[in-house]
């Protein structure tokens, strides 16, 4: 009898713990995660989060400096060994690093469109970039002088992934009701004892 209330106790704590988590921090940031694969077998992937109580349908942003809508974005390069070529914060804080930088997002869709350029810019010879249209063709590329010259790593036809992260208080929730299904069990186990 003991272990059913140790049960009870411990899923309705973890339960207040969801309510609360959920009440105390309504959902703003919400983050997404990107996947690209190129012919040879290179690959990106990468994150990025923007405020969905602002965010308006379309989300465009360009250039270096404080950005409109995007809080972060950043992106690591794997060769098709997965070996990491390079991490780059395009974005920190709401703040774009890179001249170069082109990112377009649909909220309703989750899909990027449009013109992409992300990662290097920041005047290191040899940084790691990816750009192009989604949908037509995506290139990852490597600078070679900071004056526009890049060689071509890797490419595909535009193909990219996004995927939306699930939020911590969804993920306490579901934590929750796993706990009151143990506790069910149990309870069922000492009823047949």
């Amino acid at each position: 009898m003991k272990n059913i209330f140790a049960t009870i106790a411990i899923t309705s704590a973890a339960l207040t713990v969801a309510i609360a988590a959920g009440a105390n921090n309504p959902a703003q940031a919400i983050d997404f995660k990107f996947n690209w694969l190129g012919n040879a077998g290179y690959s990106a992937t990468g994150s990025f989060s923007y405020d969905e109580t602002i965010a308006p349908t379309i989300i465009s942003e360009s250039g270096s400096g404080a950005t409109n809508f995007l809080q972060s974005l950043n992106v690591s390069f794997l060769d098709p060994s997965n070996n990491l070529l390079g991490t780059y914060n395009t974005i920190t804080g709401g703040v774009s690093q890179s001249s170069f930088f082109a990112f377009n997002f649909d909220t309703s869709t989750h899909t990027l469109f449009g013109p992409l350029d992300v990662a290097g810019g920041t005047g290191v010879i040899g940084e790691y970039f990816f750009q192009g249209t989604v949908g037509n063709s995506l290139q990852l590329r490597k600078d070679v002088d900071q004056q526009g010259t890049s060689t071509l790593v890797d490419q595909n036809s535009g193909s990219i992934q996004v995927s939306k992260v699930p939020e911590p208080a969804s993920m306490l929730g579901l934590l929750a009701f796993a706990a009151l299904g143990v506790g069910s069990s149990l309870k069922k186990k000492q009823a047949s004892c």
